[in-house]
């Protein structure tokens, strides 16, 4: 399968960020986008984040964190200094970042937003995340996905509730 081009790809390349690109087969009946690239790529699920847009104080915020995690809505409002936090609409996600859902990449967003990458990508010596269209993913060392991102590191992550990732 052939990886096409995408504005996060074009982005890492522009900043001369070093980077692969892994394309895997979709299944519609995966139910996780990030755990199917996990199993696909064969790598730790700890190692792919997921793009989360919440609303901070009416504000638009990228989040990333583990896809074996949850957004800590409070964790997230507290690393940028807002009070109140809550998820976006998917329909304000896609509109603001130009990619659809289960595709948004914090690379290369149609609108620059506030990015806050959870600390624990720091724990490992490359992440995937999003390349900016479903079942394709982009590695890269934890340090340049902050600064392809302009990002903030921060605790927003919590434990999910599932047992699935243990």
């Amino acid at each position: 399968m052939a990886a096409a081009s995408t504005r996060a790809i074009s982005e890492l390349t522009r900043l001369g960020i070093a980077h692969a690109v892994h394309a895997y087969q979709h299944r519609a009946d995966s139910g996780s986008y990030g755990a199917e690239a996990a199993a696909a790529l064969g790598v730790s699920p700890r190692r792919v984040f997921k793009t989360l847009v919440a609303i901070v104080d009416e504000n638009l915020v990228v989040a990333v964190v583990p896809v074996t995690s949850q957004l800590s809505l409070k964790a997230l409002a507290d690393a940028i200094g807002g009070k109140r936090a809550k998820m976006a609409q998917a329909n304000a996600a896609e509109r603001a970042t130009g990619y659809v859902i289960g595709a948004i990449s914090p690379i290369g967003q149609r609108r620059r937003l506030p990015v806050v990458i959870d600390k624990s990508a720091l724990d490992w010596p490359s992440v995937f995340c999003s390349a900016g269209q479903r079942a394709l993913e982009v590695e890269l060392e934890p340090a340049d996905l902050v600064r392809a991102t302009g990002a903030r590191v921060d605790a927003i992550a919590r434990a999910a509730s599932s047992s699935t990732w243990r």
